[in-house]
């Protein structure tokens, strides 16, 4: 879909406490020309998690070697696995109007954007939060990576790569930054009082 204009929802900037975290696994990066193969998502209300959703997806061609040596996904493991036309409209269903919280979130968003549109001709318009510009507003490290800010919070990165562990990796690094953000503005706030 070169030339593609993604009338996408808005970023947000602040810490809001319901949403929803999405993470994809796929096999490359091009939306126009990769497929996805795992979708994730949890539903958070409040800031805890009360709810999943979780589908491998069978891709239209084999998966090279390079992304199953990254995600640990197999041609074997979507051989029965359900197609994107009929995935999508479950996870579309999930996180229905959320404001959806990922790492690096716009590579996601931009798959399942175009996705939606080439089979189902709608738009993906929810407002979204990036959790790897929040790190580099907030987070004193070099690597912004979701590996990287695992290790810094001590939140166990087993697993990585696969959609639904990475949405639950990326779900605790948000508390730890959030939580970061507002002992840091709290401080703020007593020294301007002095």
């Amino acid at each position: 879909m070169a030339g593609i204009v993604r009338n996408k929802g808005k970023q947000i900037e602040n810490f809001p406490s319901d949403y929803t975290v999405v993470d994809i696994e796929t096999t490359g990066l091009s939306p126009g020309q990769c497929e996805i193969i795992e979708i994730s998502a949890l539903k958070v209300r409040d800031d805890k998690i009360i709810d999943s959703f979780s589908s491998l997806v069978k891709p239209s061609k084999n998966i090279n070697s390079f992304i199953t040596n990254l995600t640990g996904i197999t041609n074997d493991m979507v051989q029965n696995a359900p197609g994107i036309v009929s995935v999508l409209p479950a996870f579309i269903d999930f996180v229905s109007d959320d404001c959806l919280l990922g790492h690096n979130v716009n590579f996601d968003i931009n798959f399942i954007y175009d996705n939606w549109k080439r089979h189902f001709e709608k738009e993906f318009s929810n407002d979204f939060i990036d959790t790897m510009r929040l790190s580099r507003k907030h987070c004193d490290i070099k690597k912004h990576n979701l590996k990287s800010l695992a290790e810094h919070y001590n939140i166990s990165s087993v697993g990585h790569h696969r959609a639904l562990k990475d949405c639950e990796i990326t779900y605790n690094v948000y508390k730890c930054i959030k939580e970061e953000a507002k002992s840091r503005a709290y401080s703020h706030e007593e020294l301007n009082l002095c």
